[in-house]
């Protein structure tokens, strides 16, 4: 049995709002748990696990735990950015693999968009202990000129093009289009992209994620509990983490450590990316998409733009179809972790609740994939594979 066997995704939810500012951090972390316990028919008092990360007020599980009523025999708390979720979601299999807890919650909730946060601002900016800060703090970067420096650099070493990087938004907005909660849910064009304002070389305003409040929850469960509940059973095959920082100025600006957090998963699950029906890939940037799916295995290093061109990653239309409610290009972005709601769109998909408009057939199994932290310094990758069963 490997790591993960004997846990089952059963519930998930995902906060409709996109502007709270009527709603306290704590109030939505409670709102999104209760709405992935009552999608899994469960409630508070069956919870033994809990699973949360940086964006939880009240020292991480511990006030959280007291505002929600649980009293759970497992907790723990990882914070990788935008992969904290998908790796949370891991680790509550692995806990429930191991006998820890029979039943787990992991919640997400952030208030970026009415709270106190500033746009392009980094956690490394802000904190004068990290060992990093005296030697990269002079140059004055900021989170999306880090992300042009690997769309620059991807560009001069194969050829990508702005226009290229521009499908990925094109085909995130044909999914928003249908997310009736979405923050962007206009169709754009290539043209579209290329002429909003540039931001920093070669991005572009739509090159560029949304900036949300809200969250999401997901809650997994033994499989004797999955199957007497009356949802349908998405299994966690297989999952992966890695790491990748800097080296000292030695990095590879085009590569990410999702070539070994997908590797693992996928040799856990026994799968190639040539069974993967459905892709919710982490796209904080264009850029990033791109460098994900070469990573991932979907196309060879190098060829990513290439692959996202023309439409492939549109559901109905390409091979591949990528973040069908939107994504955080065009639908969310909460507390700049959105790896939460790649696991939650994964399992629409895999239950045939995704819209119908973008509803994959009979998608069996799909996989769901953060980044988090700064391309072009440090990050973290999570991968997990999920099947309907």
């Amino acid at each position: 049995m490997g790591a993960h066997d004997g846990a089952c995704i059963v519930g998930a939810y995902e906060h409709p709002t996109r502007k709270a500012p009527d709603k306290t951090l704590a109030r939505l972390h409670a709102e999104v748990a209760a709405g992935a316990l009552a999608d899994a028919g469960l409630g508070f008092a069956d919870v033994d696990g809990y699973f949360t990360s940086g964006d939880t007020p009240g020292h991480g599980p511990m006030g959280m735990a007291e505002y929600l009523g649980i009293r759970p025999r497992h907790v723990a708390a990882v914070d990788t950015g935008g992969s904290s979720y998908v790796i949370a979601v891991s680790h509550a299999a692995q806990a429930i693999a191991a006998g820890r807890c029979d039943v787990a919650l992991i919640t997400l909730a952030g208030r970026p968009r009415t709270g106190a946060f500033v746009a392009g601002e980094g956690a490394f900016l802000e904190d004068p202990e990290h060992p990093v800060t005296p030697y990269e703090l002079p140059y004055g970067w900021n989170i999306v000129n880090l992300y042009a420096l690997s769309a620059m650099r991807h560009m001069y070493e194969f050829g990508t093009t702005a226009e290229q990087l521009a499908w990925v938004k094109v085909a995130a907005s044909h999914h928003a289009q249908h997310n009736e909660n979405a923050m962007l849910r206009k169709l754009v064009t290539v043209d579209d992209v290329l002429a909003s304002p540039m931001i920093s070389d070669p991005l572009h305003r739509l090159d560029c994620c949304v900036i949300s409040d809200g969250g999401g929850a997901v809650v997994l469960a033994r499989p004797e509990i999955a199957r007497e509940l009356d949802r349908p059973v998405v299994a966690v095959r297989g999952a992966g983490e890695a790491l990748q920082n800097g080296g000292g100025g030695r990095i590879d600006l085009v590569s990410t450590a999702g070539r070994r957090s997908s590797a693992r998963a996928f040799e856990e699950a026994k799968l190639t990316p040539a069974d993967v029906q459905y892709a919710s890939l982490y796209d904080s940037f264009t850029i990033t998409v791109v460098m994900q799916l070469e990573d991932l295995g979907f196309c060879e290093k190098g060829k990513g733009g290439a692959f996202v061109a023309d439409g492939n990653l549109i559901s109905g239309v390409g091979s591949l179809p990528v973040n069908t409610d939107g994504g955080g290009l065009c639908n969310n972005h909460p507390a700049n972790r959105g790896g939460m709601t790649k696991v939650i769109e994964a399992v629409r998909q895999l239950r045939g609740e995704a819209h119908p408009a973008v509803q994959v057939p009979n998608c069996s199994i799909a996989l769901a994939h953060g980044t988090g932290g700064y391309l072009s310094t440090r990050h973290g990758s999570g991968t997990v594979l999920l099947e309907r069963i």
